[in-house]
């Protein structure tokens, strides 16, 4: 039998619930605070698993289908944290995230755990870990590989860092949300190293699926030929395939939005130029997204930079 890799852990089973084979409750208070594509998402996925979920949004129109679902729609942060065994943060940006911390900080239960899944950067993390240590706030972090319909399907990669007991805690609520967890580190900031070098990769291969396409329309083929050609060869790609359908179709219903996607070139920029890492590449592809978003796609997903080209 083949070990498993200490740092992917995924456990789920129906013994689960009553402790038969962790020990561990699955029913977890949990408090997502976000509800935007990928919140929601995650809050539906809870919902299904059988944890009790409490919602808030900013925009209060954001949270309030949730309640459909099953979930209780708070009126406010600090309301919305006050039962929470774990505080789940779904938000845009860093000041989005401090502000919530500030408001709700002090509000929730001494014992909670709060997992900040915002995508961030290292400088806005740093941020965050000061003002938790401040508050005495217990911080993890879980940062979200996926985009909507993995967030919907409970199928997202969790890049999780912080001390391993606290997150042997909140491990019913990732496992909930996604198909696997890679722990990257004891220390809040090293999910997020991983979140960014995986994100500039995605960045990337989107782009580059949009320049392989036109540059084989420009030449007068069909593009599709290129899809055809490295479909199952070394450097195949299911992103690709996937992206560049929509490519081909000219359609892009968003599963991760082009401008989200551009905010985060901008972390990883920022994050490679303080360590000494050529922005070359990045300088293009910040380029190539601000291009298409410019031309009106910035609300549709990450497919349309091959309007770029």
């Amino acid at each position: 039998m083949r070990p498993v890799d200490p740092r992917t852990r995924r456990v789920r089973s129906a013994g689960w619930r009553h402790g038969a084979v962790t020990g561990r409750r699955l029913d977890v208070r949990v408090t997502v605070l976000g509800t935007g594509t990928m919140g929601a998402g995650v809050a539906r996925s809870l919902l299904r698993e059988g944890h009790e979920v409490t919602v808030w949004n900013r925009s209060a129109e954001r949270a309030a289908p949730l309640a459909s679902d099953g979930a209780t729609v708070a009126q406010d942060a600090p309301s919305a944290v006050a039962q929470a065994e774990v505080v789940l943060l779904t938000l845009f940006d860093t000041d989005a995230v401090v502000d919530v911390l500030r408001a709700a900080g002090s509000a929730a239960p001494r014992d909670a755990v709060w997992v900040q899944a915002s995508t961030i950067g290292t400088s806005g993390t740093e941020t965050v870990v000061r003002l938790a240590e401040e508050s005495g706030v217990t911080l993890v972090e879980a940062m979200m590989l996926g985009t909507k319909g993995p967030a919907e399907q409970g199928k997202l990669t969790m890049l999780a860092a912080g001390p391993a007991d606290v997150l042997d805690r909140v491990q019913p609520v990732l496992d909930a949300i996604g198909a696997k967890t890679v722990r990257a580190g004891e220390r809040v900031g090293d999910g997020t190293a991983v979140k960014l070098a995986a994100n500039a990769w995605i960045a990337a291969i989107t782009a580059a699926t949009g320049q392989s396409l036109a540059v084989a329309r420009a030449l007068g083929v069909d593009p599709q030929l290129f899809l055809d050609a490295i479909e199952g060869s070394a450097s195949d790609s299911a992103y690709a395939h996937t992206k560049g359908a929509s490519m081909l179709a000219g359609e892009f219903p968003a599963q991760f939005a082009l401008d989200g996607l551009r905010k985060d070139i901008g972390l990883i920029t920022d994050a490679a130029r303080s360590t000494g890492v050529s922005t070359t590449l990045l300088d293009a592809l910040d380029r190539v997204y601000r291009d298409a978003s410019a031309a009106g796609h910035g609300d549709d997903d990450i497919a349309a930079v091959g309007t770029a080209f």
